[in-house]
């Protein structure tokens, strides 16, 4: 089963939707013995920086998390989720985050014809051909969101352009993050569900 983690930061519903129509079952909780006895984790995530990591520190979350991916449990982050995976966050302030990826998350450049937040259909351009994901070549992913992760090549596995070069999937082992929304990508999405369902989970 797959773990969504519950942590008051969005997007799960939409999230299970998806995982149902690919005959994934699913488990919402916030319990650590949970979540370590999944196989594998979805870290979703709406929001700031700053308070999802208060939220869960609180909760004892994030040592769960960081104990989950160094036990070799595939974990996923999606947008929000994405970002708490890097080593810390500029929004509000200077915020520290999983430790999960090397990498800090910035605040997109405000430059002449791109509005902030990047909201809307971006396409892909593929870094790791090698990658589960590579099935993202040139196509477009939804993406709402005026933070990025600022993180060295070898993790990122496609980008997008925009006021900046965006890191759309980003992997350090078994920790993978997608700062688009899968939920919110139509058939494409799906297919990367799919893919980490089938290639990384149920190998």
């Amino acid at each position: 089963m797959i773990t969504l983690v519950d942590y008051d930061a969005g997007n799960t519903y939409n999230l299970q939707k998806a995982f149902a129509y690919l005959g994934v079952k699913t488990n919402l909780t916030d319990d650590p013995k949970e979540i370590l006895a999944s196989e594998a984790i979805v870290l979703p995530g709406v929001g700031a920086f700053q308070s999802a990591m208060k939220i869960l520190k609180a909760k004892k979350l994030d040592t769960t998390l960081q104990k989950a991916a160094n036990d070799g449990i595939p974990l996923l982050g999606i947008c929000l989720g994405m970002q708490l995976l890097f080593d810390s966050s500029s929004e509000y302030g200077i915020t520290e985050g999983l430790h999960l990826i090397p990498g800090k998350v910035i605040e997109l450049p405000n430059k002449k014809g791109f509005k902030i937040p990047q909201m809307g259909w971006n396409q892909n351009k593929l870094l790791k051909p090698s990658s589960e994901f590579a099935l993202l070549e040139n196509e477009y992913t939804y993406f709402v969101h005026s933070y990025y992760a600022k993180c060295e090549p070898e993790y990122v596995v496609s980008e997008v352009e925009y006021s900046a070069n965006v890191p759309a999937v980003v992997q350090n082992k078994n920790v993978f993050g997608m700062q688009f929304h899968p939920e919110k990508s139509g058939h494409i999405g799906l297919e990367v569900l799919k893919t980490f369902k089938e290639r990384i989970v149920f190998k």
